[in-house]
């Protein structure tokens, strides 16, 4: 009898325990449940390794560089850095083209250089993602060399040949061949090559097992260094449909829809995460994210066990040299978010080494405009749900460079093939060049400005670009000094999203979608909710802060006031808000 109501008094105690729980459950933590993960809580800083610090005079950064700069990236507040390739390379697209995946590119340094920057950046707390680039190798690269040595070389198959006895290949787009074509004759064997980018770019075979596995080790190299993720570039195009077929006329204008996304992908990729990404705690993200957004699930959805995050185009395609509507950027990213509220996982990114600068693009790159525009996109970038990918130079708002004029002031051999192709065709060369003023990939590559002596800070001798004219008021040493800069608001920004988790796993509703000027969104994840206003305009304009809902305390504001007249707030041109809920 003792023991019955021992064990009654017991359960009730129980039961009551458990009551208390769930009641201080309710009241304190969110309701729905968060998946997290360090990769959807990192702020990636994207370094292009030749641009950012050179310390041997050759005008190109190095690794030595980077080591020398990292107490300034853990000053930003990022907490990891995606590097551009860095492996050995003839360079003829800037290290996309690698001639030995296991080795360090002389301009950059050497294997000690790598291992200790990544010891550096770990002993700061800060991963490393690596570019991962097998789509296709450089024709220097000891493959290549074997597979066009002979027609029965073991090497053959590890890469795409159409002897020349069956006539010509089936036409295929070049992204960066001057003619266009990505059939190269090669007169060793009297066969033809593919490569869907530069001619010294051949494309590897997937369809070969024994190019797949010679990549997983690769990728397990640099896994078992400690690199902690791997960017896959261009990687949506290595399943081919190695019967060649012919394409209808005219596809190139339309060439994703034929290259991305072939059959075979996905088994490439649920091959790899078996092989490299399961047996380690690495991120991993291709570039582009499919034709549709069903395409981009099957990429990175949980259960797929293929890749992380998507990290999709759509937003960086929207500028062109005419400009664009907010209505469309409003769309889109509002688009991505509500795919992706509950499954999967997404990037957030306006520029990159694709792109020209994003205050050029986007806002306005003219005084007294440029600070508050970089301000407000560096606000959207980290307070969206998604991993925010910032572009080097972008937290200082650096833009595109007015040296870069004529063709012969290009480097990028994009820039410099698509000159030649459009001339060959006739096309209209003076657009042509207005669209490389706007749009150039070389714009985003510019060396890093660190203060106002010669060449920026960035090398004692002869930059590999023209340095920005405008590096002796846009640079480190003069925004670091400036309470109210570019830089310190990107900091105060990486603050905000570290220590809030609405702002990584929070709900996003877009507000006043019709509004011509204003982009506006909540936050919200439990009790806890963050209003968004950015002005994207030259315009003063206001909003009713009681249509948006009962927010007061100021989180982040990138001018010094903040015109608030009862529920009207005005917006200076290209104002940036973020209120949080009263």
């Amino acid at each position: 009898m003792k023991k019955l109501l021992l064990f009654s008094l017991l359960l009730s105690v129980i039961i009551s325990c458990n009551e208390n729980k769930k009641t201080s459950n309710t009241s304190t933590e969110p309701e729905q449940s968060i998946d997290k993960k360090w990769w959807k809580e990192a702020i990636v800083y994207q370094i292009y390794p030749r641009s950012f610090q050179d310390t041997d005079g050759d005008g190109v950064g190095d690794l030595q560089g980077i080591i020398n700069r990292l107490d300034y990236v853990k000053d930003l507040g990022v907490t990891a850095v995606w590097l551009n390739p860095i492996y050995s390379s003839p360079n003829d697209d800037n290290g996309y083209d690698v001639s030995d995946y296991r080795n360090i590119m002389s301009d950059f340094g050497t294997m000690e250089d790598f291992d200790t920057m990544l010891s550096e950046m770990h002993a700061r707390d800060i991963k490393l993602v690596m570019d991962i680039v097998v789509n296709h190798s450089s024709d220097e690269h000891p493959w290549f060399k074997e597979s066009r040595s002979s027609r029965d070389n073991p090497y053959r198959d590890y890469y795409h040949w159409w002897p020349a006895e069956k006539g010509e290949p089936p036409y295929r787009y070049s992204l960066f061949d001057a003619e266009g074509n990505a059939w190269k004759y090669d007169e060793k064997t009297d066969a033809y090559y593919l490569h869907y980018f530069s001619q010294k770019q051949p494309d590897l075979n997937w369809e070969n097992p024994k190019v797949r596995q010679e990549v997983y080790d690769i990728m397990t190299y640099w896994a078992e260094k400690g690199v902690d993720g791997f960017r896959l570039d261009a990687f949506q195009f290595a399943a081919k449909d190695t019967t060649f077929p012919e394409f209808p006329k005219g596809f190139e204008k339309n060439f994703i829809q034929y290259y991305a996304m072939q059959d075979g992908l996905h088994d490439y990729l649920k091959e790899m995460n078996e092989q490299v990404f399961s047996k380690y705690d690495v991120m991993s993200v291709a570039e582009g994210a499919g034709r549709t957004l069903e395409e981009a699930h099957e990429l990175v959805d949980a259960d797929r066990n293929e890749i992380n995050m998507a990290y999709a185009f759509d937003g960086v395609d929207i500028p062109k040299a005419e400009g664009y509507k907010l209505s469309t950027f409003k769309e889109t990213f509002s688009k991505w978010d509500s795919a992706f509220a509950d499954k999967g996982w997404i990037s957030i990114f306006l520029s990159n080494h694709d792109q020209a600068r994003m205050v050029s693009r986007y806002a306005n790159d003219s005084l007294p405009y440029r600070a508050p525009s970089a301000k407000m996109l560096n606000t959207f970038i980290l307070s969206m749900r998604g991993t925010p990918y910032c572009y080097f130079g972008d937290e200082l708002g650096m833009t595109n460079n007015p040296k870069l004029q004529n063709i012969e002031d290009y480097q990028d051999i994009a820039a410099i093939n698509g000159y030649k192709k459009a001339k060959s065709q006739g096309e209209d060369m003076e657009t042509f060049i207005q669209n490389l003023r706007f749009g150039s990939r070389d714009h985003g590559r510019t060396p890093m400005q660190w203060d106002a002596s010669e060449h920026a800070g960035f090398t004692s001798g002869n930059p590999w670009l023209p340095i920005n004219p405008n590096y002796v008021d846009v640079n480190t040493e003069a925004e670091l000094a400036d309470k109210n800069s570019v830089l310190n608001h990107f900091k105060k920004m990486t603050a905000l999203r570290r220590g809030s988790d609405v702002l990584i796993y929070g709900d996003y509703a877009l507000l006043l979608p019709e509004h011509p000027h204003v982009h506006a969104y909540t936050r919200s994840l439990g009790d806890e909710q963050f209003l968004v206003i950015l002005n994207f305009s030259k315009e003063k304009v206001s909003v009713i802060l009681e249509e948006l809902g009962n927010f007061s305390e100021l989180k982040i504001n990138n001018y010094s006031n903040l015109n608030k007249k009862a529920n009207e707030l005005q917006l200076e041109p290209y104002q940036a808000v973020i209120l949080a809920k009263s």
